[in-house]
């Protein structure tokens, strides 16, 4: 151990010996946890072997993730991965399932542990960036010392969680970095994680329900609070953003409500938006009711109960 781990690990232990710690940063909480829950050595190395059957095994469960994502984790990583970055999506127990890396960078990553098939939760690794993002559910920056195990003091590690179509936690996108980065360059990278894990939120949200209308929740300018509505203007679906911008539950599948009902008084917004797209497809049907419901996937008498409450008028 060199002197810097043993400085390290001194400093974890005089900080999870302090019961009043915990209470004073989220990093000391985590920090307790990875000692007084999960019973780890911050001087220990922790398990790099590849646990390759349950890859396998996630990879066919988060297939349909994995595909949606795909194109996402190839836009961050042509942004990111010159500066010797690389770019990891993991399951919601954080086993790495996709990577990405330069090939001059690879032999850096796989000694640190960051290859797929590789365990970063909370419980294996302490804290880090992919297990505590995770545990706490928010995007969160590990930089370095900040980790709990004295092997992966060298790394900054970035993340942001994915939830799925049905609010519930997913997978953790991450961003790693074996190379000394500053404050600043570590939170205009978090700022992309976060808004690639929201872009595939939505991508996957669309994807899953791509026969249905798809309408953005008031003046939600990231555009992440999205409704699915049926034929029957029943809203079926929600994003995470949604769910808890209309009160909806935080996560599972919805029971079919009335999308004016989800609405309630706070509904110009969203009404606005409905009115436009039902326009659209009257001007491209040349108002012609029934072509515009067919376009739109929605019954004609439907569409005319919807006209009707929007103040929209048309011929057949």
């Amino acid at each position: 151990m060199t002197g810097r781990d043993h400085d390290h690990v001194t400093r974890v232990m005089r900080t999870v010996s302090c019961d009043a710690s915990a209470a004073r940063s989220r990093l000391a909480a985590s920090w307790q946890r990875s000692f007084a829950h999960h019973r780890l050595d911050p001087a220990a190395a922790p398990p790099q072997d590849r646990d390759t059957a349950r890859l396998a095994e996630q990879e066919e469960v988060l297939g349909r993730l994995l595909h949606v994502a795909s194109p996402r984790l190839d836009e961050l990583f042509s942004t990111i991965g010159q500066s010797g970055h690389g770019v990891f999506m993991t399951d919601a127990r954080g086993l790495i399932l996709r990577a990405r890396q330069r090939a001059a960078d690879e032999a850096d990553f796989i000694r640190s542990g960051l290859v797929a098939g590789g365990d970063w939760s909370e419980e294996a690794q302490g804290t880090n960036g992919i297990g505590t993002c995770l545990t706490e559910k928010r995007p969160l920056i590990i930089h370095r010392d900040q980790h709990y195990l004295a092997r992966n003091i060298a790394m900054s590690c970035i993340d942001a969680p994915v939830f799925d179509h049905e609010g519930t936690l997913i997978a953790a996108l991450d961003v790693s970095s074996p190379r000394a980065e500053s404050d600043g360059f570590n939170q205009l990278i978090g700022a992309m994680v976060s808004g690639i894990a929201s872009k595939i939120e939505i991508d996957l949200f669309r994807d899953i329900h791509s026969d249905r209308q798809i309408v953005l929740v008031g003046d939600d300018r990231a555009g992440t609070a999205l409704l699915a509505v049926d034929r029957d203007g029943l809203v079926v679906g929600a994003t995470r953003s949604a769910r808890i911008g209309c009160g909806l539950a935080r996560q599972g599948a919805l029971r079919p409500v009335p999308l004016r009902d989800v609405l309630g008084e706070t509904s110009e917004g969203l009404s606005g938006a409905e009115k436009a797209a039902l326009t659209r497809a009257l001007a491209r049907a040349n108002g012609n009711v029934s072509a515009a419901a067919r376009a739109l996937g929605i019954g004609r008498a439907t569409l005319y109960r919807r006209m009707k409450r929007l103040g929209i008028s048309g011929a057949d």
